[in-house]
């Protein structure tokens, strides 16, 4: 199996970041320009209350610089042992899945329940990942 497939997926979480910084850029803007938001506030990000919107999609893009490491680390450490497998792969896209899900969730609708569900299921993958990647490690 080509060792490589296992950072198509880390492409695509690292695309979800863009998306998210872009789109948390824009309402940035937005919330300069209409909504009457001091540039200062994000020197310290202190001393105003951020429109509703905003906050969802700040409180997103920190999120994916929390737990989308441990997978960054997990897809890099398969790579350089050479353990790229089928089941690696699609456990990758799996989390990737998750996390596009809990962004669409926390984004929009931002519902707790299926938030909450949607970012247990990445998390339970990355588990997976590092636990296989143990269990393989300790036994070659």
């Amino acid at each position: 199996m080509k060792q490589a497939l296992i950072i198509y997926p880390v492409f695509a979480v690292v695309l979800l970041t863009f998306i998210i910084g872009i789109w948390m850029l824009r309402l940035r803007i937005k919330a300069v320009k209409e909504e009457g938001l001091n540039p200062a506030y994000f020197l310290l990000n202190r001393g105003a209350k951020l429109p509703y919107g905003l906050a969802k999609v700040t409180q997103h893009y920190d999120n994916l610089f929390e737990m989308p490491v441990l997978f960054y680390v997990a897809c890099l450490s398969i790579l350089v042992t050479s353990n790229t497998d089928t089941v690696f792969i699609s456990l990758a896209w799996l989390f990737v899945g998750a996390r596009y899900i809990h962004a669409f969730i926390h984004t929009t609708y931002n519902g707790l329940k299926h938030g909450r569900l949607a970012f247990l299921a990445g998390t339970s993958v990355i588990a997976v990942m590092w636990l296989k990647l143990l269990v393989q490690l300790l036994g070659s």
